[in-house]
Parts: C-alpha cells; sequence; structure tokens
C-alpha cells in the first residue's frame, strides 16, 4: 500500500435526515399510515408531513452516514460523500456529521430535488411509524466521488442502499477503481436483502470483481447466492472477497479470510431499538480494522457498538465510545 491515507474510512451512501417526534394515536389515522411500517413518499407529501408534524429532533442519517459517524465517535478518521440539497434539511445534515468529526466535502444540489429526509413519528406506545423522501441523494453519481479523497481513505465504505439508480452504480465503479489503484480496499454493505434481489446479478459482478469487504446479515448473504442454507452461502462469500463478515443477530457473527474463520458471540444487552445495529457493527469493525488490530477484536469491537446502538432507541449511540477502541 503506498503512503499512510489520510483516512481510515470514507463512506458513500444515501445523505438523509432523520426527523423524529412524538405524536398523538390520532396523528397516524389522520395522515393515513400505516402503523409501525416504512413508506415512500413524494416531495408533495413530505412538504406536507413536515409543516403537520410537531417540533422534534433532527440529525444526520442515512446507513453509511450512521456507520461513519459511529466511527468517529470510536475515534477513527472518517470522511463521506452524500449528496444533500441547498436547503435547510441540508444544513442540519452538513452541520450534524461534520460535529461528530466526520469531514463532509459533497457540494450541495442547487435547483434541484430537495434534501431526502425519513420523517419518524413516534406514539404513545413506542411504535416508529416511518415516512422516507429520497429526493437529492438519489443524485449522487460518479462526478461526487473526488478519485483524490478516495485514494486517501485506507477503506471506501459502500452502502448497498445507494445502489438503485444507475449513477448510483456508476459512483460505486468509479470509486472501486480510483481505491484500488491506489493500493487501497474497498468493502460493501448488501444493507438489505430486497435490495439485494432487485440487483442480484449486478451485486454479484460489484462483489465477485470489485470488493474486498463484504458486509451481509444471514438473509441478505443467503438472498445474494440464492441459498437457503448460510453455511453455504458463506462459503460462496469466502470465495469471492478477500474478508466476509457476516451478522447473525443474537447468534453473533462470523468473520470468514482465506482458510481463516473466526466466530464472534454477540454483546448479551437488552434490546430496545435494533435499528442502526448493522451500520454500528461496521463501524466498529472497520475502526479497529483500520488500526491493526485481529479479525477477533475487530469482532469484538464490532459487537460492542451494535449492542451500544440496540440497547437504547436510535440509530447513534449516546455513549461515550472514545476509549473503547483503545481498551482492545
Amino acid at each position: 500500500m503506498s503512503a499512510t491515507p489520510r483516512y481510515d474510512i470514507l463512506g458513500i451512501g444515501n445523505a438523509i435526515v432523520d426527523v423524529v417526534t412524538s405524536v398523538p394515536e390520532q396523528f397516524i389515522t389522520k395522515h393515513d399510515m400505516q402503523k409501525g411500517g416504512m413508506a415512500l413518499i413524494d416531495t408533495a407529501a413530505a412538504d406536507a408531513l413536515y409543516a403537520a408534524m410537531p417540533a422534534g429532533i433532527e440529525s444526520s442519517g442515512g446507513s453509511a452516514a450512521n456507520t461513519c459517524a459511529v466511527a468517529a465517535m470510536l475515534g477513527a478518521k472518517v470522511a463521506y460523500i452524500g449528496q444533500v440539497a441547498d436547503d435547510q434539511l441540508g444544513q442540519v445534515f452538513r452541520h450534524d456529521i461534520a460535529a461528530v468529526g466526520v469531514h463532509f466535502p459533497t457540494a450541495p444540489l442547487k435547483g434541484g430535488a430537495p434534501t431526502a429526509r425519513c420523517l419518524i413519528v413516534v406514539t404513545p406506545d413506542g411504535q416508529r411509524t416511518m415516512n422516507t423522501y429520497l429526493g437529492a441523494c438519489v443524485t449522487l453519481g460518479p462526478d461526487q466521488v473526488d478519485p483524490a479523497l478516495v485514494a486517501d481513505a485506507a477503506v471506501t465504505y459502500l452502502e448497498g442502499y445507494l445502489f438503485d439508480p444507475d449513477a448510483a452504480k456508476q459512483a460505486f465503479y468509479a470509486a472501486a477503481k480510483a481505491a484500488h489503484a491506489a493500493g487501497r480496499q474497498v468493502a460493501l454493505s448488501l444493507s438489505d436483502a430486497f435490495c439485494v434481489a432487485r440487483h442480484r446479478e449486478a451485486f454479484r459482478d460489484l462483489v465477485k470483481g470489485h470488493v474486498d469487504i463484504l458486509f451481509a446479515n444471514e438473509t441478505e448473504i443467503t438472498s445474494l447466492y440464492e441459498t437457503n442454507t448460510w453455511a453455504e452461502a458463506a462459503e460462496h462469500a469466502r470465495a469471492d472477497v478477500a474478508l466476509a463478515v457476516l451478522t447473525r443477530g443474537s447468534e453473533g457473527s462470523t468473520i470468514l479470510r482465506a482458510a481463516e474463520t473466526v466466530d464472534v458471540q454477540a454483546v448479551a444487552t437488552e434490546v430496545v431499538d435494533t435499528t442502526g445495529a448493522g451500520d454500528a457493527y461496521a463501524a466498529g469493525f472497520l475502526a479497529a480494522l483500520t488500526a491493526g488490530k485481529t479479525l477477533a477484536q475487530c469482532g469484538k469491537l464490532a459487537s460492542f457498538a451494535a449492542a451500544k446502538v440496540i440497547a437504547q432507541y436510535g440509530a447513534r449511540p449516546t455513549a461515550d465510545l472514545s476509549t473503547a477502541l483503545a481498551q482492545l
């Protein structure tokens, strides 16, 4: 590998602002929501719902952005590429992700779609109902991928959720090309089994030919390789990538590198909200990996970070994680 990179991790993903607020039960009925579900909404519906919601908490979100934020909280040097608009929520995203120590150089989109947002309403029984408007984030393409920034990161981490638009696919391949030209590594999170099913052949091409580190849970990896058994899917992954990191919820995780297999126990904790568990796991793993830790230590920090997230509401740990990496 060439000169020491400035960043440990560069994330590329959907830049979404999470807006969370508490509402009475009748708010769900009035706005014709499916309680506890997630719906994709258009610009008009997003504007109307945002205006109707009571004041809440607004923070930068999206899967890769959450991974970047948690990794920075663990002490890693992190940068992020994602598209927001030149609007109020775009400013919220930029300020929030920078506040946790993540470098975010992507210029805002001017004159196009508004910043993406996930409007989350919580009823008195604790149920979270989500309405997501993708807006500006899906316009990200290869022009936003700075090869110099990619070359300056030890690992470029790609978010599978972003893979839907053709421009985003081009951005992924451009980032992988720039990373490998600089002697760096490329990581991919499969993100969601339905996402895998939509793009199975393209994902297989990306994984086998352009990815060094693969993150997936059990349903995602079995969907990718169209097999009913986790063990068979794991062996396919072992053959396709240098490092496969496969999570299985409360059963822990398995890390595969060539002939080496490392099983990692999940950290026991009370489960309050599983939102962001996989994102935090990837953050812990990559923070430890880029710090030169063993695979067992990487899995240990990953499981620790995931446990901190699922023990609370929201995708970002509220606990101080700054000493966790050193304590390995």
